[in-house]
């Protein structure tokens, strides 16, 4: 499974994304890591970007936002310590494993 981060330069919260991701791929030798940098309002328009950091896995998002409009903005998640920039690792681990099962 081919995991792309994709985020700005302008938001700090896919540098903590990117530390987690890589310790799923330490984990799991079928999981790749790409990223993704966003540089432009035109581009996110383009690849449909919600935010930084956006997880996707061959391509399907991992925490869809619908809701949000695409755009060089930082995302938030609800995560068990409250709304942060990142979800945690488990969380991540957790949509990787719902992709996989086909539950979303």
């Amino acid at each position: 499974m081919e995991i792309t981060l994709q985020y700005f330069d302008g938001c700090p919260n896919w540098e903590t994304a990117a530390d987690r991701l890589a310790v799923i791929a330490a984990e799991r030798s079928d999981v790749t890591v790409s990223r993704q940098l966003i540089e432009t309002q035109e581009e996110a328009e383009a690849v449909n970007f919600r935010g930084s950091p956006t997880f996707l896995a061959d391509g399907v998002p991992l925490f869809p936002a619908p809701e949000a409009p695409p755009g060089l903005s930082c995302r938030v998640y609800l995560t068990p310590s409250g709304l942060t920039g990142s979800p945690t690792t488990e969380q991540i681990r957790d949509a990787i494993m719902n992709i996989e099962a086909g539950t979303r």
